[in-house]
C-alpha cells in the first residue's frame, strides 16, 4: 500500500535534469493534480495583465466569445505534451499546434518568455502557500528543466536557466509591464464568468465567485485589471479554506494513478473525443478534418482533491 510520502521519495531518488519529464509528470498528475490545474489556470490569468498580451487576446475574440473552447484547448494541448512526452508523435503534434497558433500573430519573444515563466513560478508559489506540501528542490529544478525544454521547442530565446532565474525574470517583467488595458480586462472578466459555471462555483452567486477570485490576486494584479480589493473577511476565509484543505490532505490516502487535465469535468467541448492536431485556432482555416483520429477525452472522470 502506497504511503503519503512514497512518491516524493521516488522523486527525490531521480536526477532533476536527466529525469525532469518523469519528475514533473509525477508532481503534476500524482502529487498535486488539483493544485497544479488551479496554479496553471492562474498563471495564464496573470498574463492578461500585460497589455500586449491582453489586447491581442481581446482582439482575437477567442477568450471572450469562445472562452470555454479556448480553456479546453489550452489545457488539452499542454496536457498532451506532458502525458505523452514532447518527443512522442502526440507531443510533437501538440507543440506544432502551439507554434502554428503563435506564429499567426505578432508576439514578442519577451512576452512568450514571460508566459513560460508563469508556468514555472506560479505553481511553485501556489504549492508553497496552499498545497499539502511545498514543492521540493528536486521538483523545482525539474519544473525549470521541463519548461526550458518546451521553450526551446517553441523557439523562445533567452529562456532562464534555473527556477530562481525564472522567478526573477517573471517578477521584473510584471513590475515593468503590468498595466490596465481594455482587452486584458475583457478577457479577465470572461475568464471569471467561465469560472462561475464550474462546480461548485455554479451553486454560488456570481458576485461571491468574483470576490473569492479577487482574494487570490495580489495587489499588483488587482490594480492592473482595476478590480476592487476583496472583502477582507471573505478574502481571509477563502485563503484559510485553501490552506486548511492542504493541511487535511497530508493525512489523506495518496493518489495511486495519474490524473490528467483531459479528465477534468470542466473540459466540456469534446464529449466525443478530440484530435490534438485540430485543437486551437486556425486563422487561415483548419486543414484537419476534426473527426479524424479523435482521442477519447475521458471527461467523465472527476478529480479527487
Amino acid at each position: 500500500m502506497r504511503k503519503r510520502y512514497d512518491v516524493l521519495q521516488r522523486i527525490e531518488s531521480l536526477d532533476p535534469v536527466a529525469d525532469h519529464l518523469e519528475i514533473y509528470r509525477l508532481t503534476a498528475t500524482v502529487e498535486f493534480p488539483w493544485d497544479m490545474n488551479q496554479a496553471l489556470s492562474f498563471a495564464l490569468f496573470r498574463t492578461y495583465a500585460v497589455p500586449t498580451i491582453g489586447e491581442l487576446l481581446g482582439r482575437t475574440g477567442e477568450f471572450t466569445e469562445r472562452v470555454q473552447k479556448r480553456y479546453d484547448d489550452t489545457g488539452l494541448i499542454l496536457d498532451a505534451v506532458l502525458e505523452h512526452g514532447p518527443d512522442s508523435g502526440t507531443g510533437k503534434a501538440a507543440i506544432r499546434r502551439m507554434n502554428q497558433m503563435h506564429r499567426s500573430y505578432d508576439i514578442s519573444n519577451d512576452d512568450m518568455r514571460y508566459v513560460l515563466c508563469t508556468f514555472v513560478v506560479t505553481p511553485i508559489r501556489w504549492m508553497d502557500t496552499y498545497a499539502w506540501r511545498p514543492m521540493s528542490g528536486v521538483e523545482k529544478i525539474a519544473s525549470a528543466e521541463y519548461y526550458q525544454a518546451l521553450g526551446a521547442r517553441m523557439g523562445i530565446k533567452d529562456v532562464p536557466g534555473t527556477w530562481q532565474e525564472f522567478a526573477r525574470v517573471h517578477d521584473a517583467y510584471e513590475a515593468e509591464h503590468f498595466a490596465f488595458s481594455e482587452g486584458g480586462r475583457a478577457v479577465a472578466d470572461s475568464t471569471l464568468a467561465l469560472l462561475g459555471t464550474f462546480p461548485p462555483h455554479d451553486k454560488l452567486p456570481a458576485s461571491v465567485v468574483r470576490q473569492t477570485s479577487f482574494a487570490l490576486m495580489d495587489d499588483a494584479l488587482l490594480a492592473a485589471f482595476r478590480y476592487p480589493k476583496p472583502n477582507p473577511v471573505l478574502a481571509a476565509a477563502t485563503r484559510a479554506g485553501l490552506r486548511a484543505r492542504g493541511r487535511a490532505l497530508r493525512f489523506a490516502a495518496p493518489r495511486t494513478e495519474p490524473f490528467y487535465a483531459r479528465q477534468l469535468p470542466t473540459i466540456r467541448s469534446y464529449p466525443d473525443g478530440y484530435d490534438v492536431s485540430a485543437l486551437g485556432t486556425f486563422p487561415g482555416g483548419c486543414p484537419v478534418p476534426h473527426a479524424a483520429g479523435a482521442q477519447p477525452a475521458s471527461a467523465a472522470s472527476t478529480p479527487s482533491p
